[in-house]
């Protein structure tokens, strides 16, 4: 009876099999995840290297991988080893008891901080990047006794309430009531959408100097200035802007920002959980602007979206068990056996890897040939990277105006898995960002090849092309 119905399932068409699986999913999941902004719903069933496969085996060029989940590509074979050795000694094991892997991934994240920045801190794990976040809020306020915070606009740091209430989309609030401690948000250096109108090579970081003039007077709401203190206890920031569009503040921004924020006592976390374990060439992203953050905030990439597993690091001072005593947070998979293991090959495979030379190499080529297809197109507007965070941001002819219409309609035709470039049939996986929801940020995989590359580029030219006829 088996071997028929095996036989039967062997028998029935992928096609059929998949829209079976959709009318499921129309009935019986949720849309309350992000899978319906798509025109077309995709079901995958294969991963390897940089590359999705449908039910039908199309092929898909990978330039989101997991929104930077899987910087060391999908099923790493050195990565996936790790998990199945550690699924046969300790699979599972409750956060309240110790495990050899936690203790040696936190030394080593601890050891490696504070060789780049030369100082102590200690490791806090949980599971999701929002979680994380909300770890760092509770040690902020235990730290400050102060609730409010500062975060930019165009931030992302979570859906979780906490995180909620910190990032700047009021969409992500709206259905789910009143945010009394939500952040005051402070406009990011976006140099080609200025809020201020100002170009960048005169304005002497005039969005600085306006943050920077809320301090002159207690009649401005933060501080009292006969005690000097402020009513803010830190500033979240992501060193680049992930869901905002991998946006890149100028090179001296945050080392400007940081004199300030000392002066007043507040402290900077920074939100590394997109940009981290070499994304923008560097361990952290904070790297490239010469700042020491107070925290960070990781996960993603950690372990390649095996198990995963977030985090924070803060200072000593501020996480000691002195002042952070056990059971100030807890989460039941906090520091799962799974996670800490691929966590800790992670960062094995990274210190024995190239990536510093190899990613800012990989990126310059990358930049290289999409500013020869802006070159080609006005509706490219701006396109700019830091290693392999790479943007591009789609407009109408005039280079400048926002064209969502046409970002949306290069998506779904990579989607589509009818592109021809590179002679078979491809598809390409987009993800979309920005203020204005005009802008594809690109996160390959940390092993592209330069040939890679050329073909991700030359999908791109094809539904960029194709897309722009549709929407004429």
């Amino acid at each position: 009876m088996k071997q028929k119905e095996k036989a039967r399932a062997r028998a029935v068409k992928p096609e059929k099999q998949e829209d079976e699986l959709l009318q499921l999913e129309k009935k019986y999941c949720s849309w309350g995840d992000t899978v319906h902004y798509a025109e077309k719903l995709n079901i995958f069933n294969r991963a390897e290297g940089m590359y999705l496969y449908d039910k039908q085996g199309t092929e898909f060029v990978d330039l989101q991988m997991w929104y930077s989940a899987v910087n060391f590509g999908y099923k790493n074979p050195r990565l996936n080893r790790a998990l199945k050795k550690q699924i046969d000694t300790l699979p599972q094991l409750a956060c309240q008891y110790l495990h050899e892997e936690k203790i040696r991934l936190a030394a080593r994240l601890a050891q490696k901080i504070e060789v780049t920045f030369e100082t102590k801190g200690r490791v806090h794990f949980n599971v999701g990047g929002a979680s994380a976040v909300e770890d760092s809020l509770k040690v902020v306020r235990n730290h400050t006794g102060r609730n409010l915070v500062f975060a930019f606009m165009g931030g992302y740091h979570g859906r979780t309430l906490g995180a909620s209430a910190i990032t700047s989309s009021f969409r992500y609030r709206e259905k789910f009531g009143h945010f009394s401690d939500r952040a005051c948000f402070i406009p990011y250096p976006y140099c080609f959408r200025c809020p201020y109108d100002k170009r960048r090579d005169y304005c002497d970081l005039y969005c600085l100097r306006q943050f920077e003039r809320l301090f002159e007077t207690e009649y401005y709401s933060l501080i009292n200035k006969k005690t000097n203190r402020c009513e803010f206890s830190a500033f979240y920031i992501e060193a680049l802007q992930g869901t905002g569009g991998y946006v890149i503040p100028p090179l001296e921004y945050f080392s400007r920002l940081k004199e300030l924020l000392d002066r007043y006592k507040i402290l900077l976390v920074d939100d590394e959980i997109q940009m981290g374990f070499y994304r923008t060439g560097k361990f952290w992203a904070i790297e490239h602007f010469g700042v020491i953050p107070d925290i960070i905030v990781f996960g993603k990439a950690l372990t390649n979206g095996l198990n995963p597993i977030s985090g924070i690091w803060a200072k000593e001072e501020l996480i000691s068990p002195e002042v952070f005593p056990p059971g100030s947070t807890h989460s039941t998979f906090s520091s799962n056996p799974l996670g800490t293991a691929v966590g800790l090959e992670t960062l094995k495979l990274i210190e024995e890897s190239d990536f510093a030379e190899q990613v800012p190499k990989k990126g310059r080529y990358f930049i290289a040939r999409l500013r020869e297809l802006q070159k080609k197109y006005p509706e490219i507007g701006d396109v700019d990277g830091m290693g392999l965070a790479l943007r591009v941001e789609i407009c109408e002819k005039d280079g400048y105006t926002p064209n969502r219409a046409l970002t949306d309609a290069i998506t779904n035709i990579g989607l589509s898995g009818n592109l021809k470039s590179g002679g078979k049939k491809r598809g390409l996986i987009l993800d979309v960002g920005g203020y204005y929801k005009n802008v594809f940020t690109l996160a390959p995989s940390l092993y592209i090849k330069e040939k890679e590359i050329d073909l991700a580029v030359d999908l791109f030219e094809e539904a960029l092309r194709k897309g722009i006829a549709l929407t004429k």
